[in-house]
């Protein structure tokens, strides 16, 4: 099982300098990182380190995951936040968790022992609005459906239709924004009755970088994707 750790940016540079030397090389097989155009040197950052290095044209963090696909080199995919709120040490125990036989393993913030030092009021209802929502409409028993660090093999992205723009473009044009898959990929995981695992991961104060969250438009553009997977989608 090879395993790439792929890490999309958006002006990291803190990040780069202070998360990511404590990621250790000999952990996964790829470290790819999937910039954003950033303003601040991320990327030569990434390359002096010695990662791999797309530089993204697609907008959006799920355009920046399909402008990655083609250069991703293992059959797991780990997805991995450099601004702190991901803790490195981790990683290990993740992929250890997949070598289990599991089609996929979510580090969660809100599984027992683990806590979100990052959110706030809005985004701790949030994600327990959201999170509950999925459990309830497609049978699911997740603590953490949205969350970015997770690790799952690369066929899911195939297999699930998370490629397809039609999977996401009707919402998306409703609300006028750009979602990600990780919300969607916990549904038709679920749908699919994958093995699915957690393990507690606390998710620590921001280090740097730019924070992308669109609160109003991606909460409803999500909310409107999990009941519609009700009725599309088998």
């Amino acid at each position: 099982m090879k395993v790439t750790l792929l890490i999309p940016t958006l002006n990291e540079s803190v990040g780069m300098r202070t998360v990511m030397p404590k990621v250790k090389k000999e952990w996964v097989d790829q470290i790819l990182v999937v910039d954003g155009k950033s303003k601040d040197g991320t990327a030569d950052i990434a390359r002096e380190m010695g990662y791999d290095v797309v530089i993204q044209e697609t907008p959006g963090i799920r355009g920046a995951y399909m402008d990655a696909l083609p250069f991703i080199k293992g059959d797991v995919i780990l997805t991995f936040s450099p601004d702190g709120n991901s803790i490195p040490e981790l990683i290990p125990v993740c992929i250890a968790k997949m070598k289990e036989g599991y089609d996929m393993v979510i580090v969660s913030r809100y599984a027992e022992n683990a806590k979100s030092y990052d959110d706030d009021a809005v985004t701790s209802f949030g994600n327990w609005l959201f999170t509950g929502t999925v459990n309830n409409l497609h049978r699911a028993k997740y603590t953490d459906a949205m969350v970015i660090y997770r690790a799952y093999y690369k066929k899911l992205i195939y297999d699930l239709d998370l490629d397809k723009d039609s999977s996401y473009e009707f919402e998306e044009k409703l609300f006028k924004t750009k979602v990600s898959w990780e919300p969607l990929l916990s549904v038709r995981a679920a749908k699919r009755h994958l093995k699915i695992a957690e393990i507690p991961g606390d998710e620590p104060v921001r280090e740097g970088g730019e924070r992308k969250l669109q609160v109003l438009k991606w909460g409803a553009a999500y909310m409107f994707e999990f009941w519609r997977e009700i009725f599309v989608w088998r």
